[in-house]
């Protein structure tokens, strides 16, 4: 079943602390590693700057949508995201979900 995950994401002190050329090096790595998991399905829906602007906006700086095949998929993404430190440089925030529909969503607001 399709899964969804909204990573929101700002630079801490550790980030800010790089100099450029590793800041540049390490989203390298990073961005060599997303390539491979094109392969699985793993889209990137939008990775953007959020918009301050809107009514309750995050306090966050960054924002990632991301679309996967399965459970498993995601889980890989999210594996690799920890292992490349990048929970160290950045404070950070995933919410994770399945595809439903919006009676779905009801039902699931309305029983809690």
């Amino acid at each position: 079943m399709n899964q969804y995950l909204i990573e929101l994401y700002t630079p801490n002190s550790a980030w800010k602390a790089l100099s450029l050329d590793e800041r540049t090096q390490y989203l390298n790595n990073v961005g060599a590693a997303m390539g491979k998991l094109s392969d699985l399905g793993v889209k990137a829906l939008t990775l953007t700057q959020i918009d301050s602007n809107v009514d309750q906006s995050s306090e966050h700086q960054f924002l990632g949508i991301w679309h996967f095949p399965n459970e498993e998929i995601r889980d890989v993404l999210l594996a690799g995201i920890k292992a490349s430190g990048w929970y160290d440089y950045f404070n950070h925030v995933n919410a994770a979900g399945k595809e439903t529909s919006f009676s779905e969503h009801i039902t699931a607001l309305s029983n809690i």
